[in-house]
């Protein structure tokens, strides 16, 4: 469970979200064998959600892993959007490669491999949502290039912002994360300012959607 809520919360909620589609299931199985960070079912749903209301014709994500989250972005949206995907672990794109193409979603999702901070300075497109779901210390060190990419009305959504409750807590803070706390409450500083509007809300291990006040597109 994520320390952000009751265990008893998540798992009622968990249990509402029915999936019965097999590749998805393998994927959740790996991911839980092999110790991959996969995004929690009911973010997940959250995401889902979102690219139903929001349409995005095109989405950037921070941080691939073995393409999950890619991959039900695309479901979300029908097969209609358009996803770039960036992952530094050469051993997570192949991965991600395979089961985007066990889907027949080669041709929509395009994998990037490199780090997010050097991809970032040299992709021109405009997004309709970018999700960041990569490197937690350096959420805030991304942010100006995911604004600069962002479309007018434009979300991002940012995953692990509440990093186990110790973004929240000094008590909960473990030394050896100290780093990442401290750069994740700047990034939530800086999200939190005028010019934004942004919630974060205790789901998961905390997500934040922004997006831009109008007089400041």
């Amino acid at each position: 469970m994520s320390a952000i809520t009751y265990d008893y919360i998540e798992k009622y909620i968990r249990g509402l979200i029915k999936d019965e589609r097999p590749i998805i299931d393998e994927i959740e199985k790996y991911a839980k064998e092999n110790k991959v960070p996969i995004i929690h079912k009911e973010v997940a749903k959250f995401l889902e959600l979102m690219i139903n209301l929001k349409k995005p014709s095109k989405i950037l994500e921070l941080g691939t892993a073995i393409g999950y989250s890619a991959i039900l972005m695309e479901i979300a949206s029908n097969n209609k959007c358009e996803i770039v995907t960036i992952e530094r672990d050469n051993h997570m794109v192949s991965i991600a490669k395979g089961n985007i193409k066990k889907f027949g979603f080669s041709h929509k999702i395009k994998v990037i491999e490199g780090d997010c901070l050097e991809v970032l300075e040299d992709l021109e497109e405009k997004y309709d949502l970018i999700f960041m779901d990569a490197g937690k210390g350096h959420y805030n060190h991304f942010l100006p290039n995911c604004l600069r990419l962002l479309n007018k009305n434009g979300v991002i959504i940012a995953d692990n912002v509440l990093f186990r409750g110790m973004v929240a807590s000094d008590e909960l803070v473990k030394r050896r994360k100290i780093t990442i706390v401290k750069r994740m409450r700047e990034f939530l500083d800086l999200v939190s300012q005028q010019e934004f509007i942004t919630s974060v809300i205790p789901m998961g291990d905390g997500i934040a959607v922004i997006t831009r006040r109008k007089d400041y597109e």
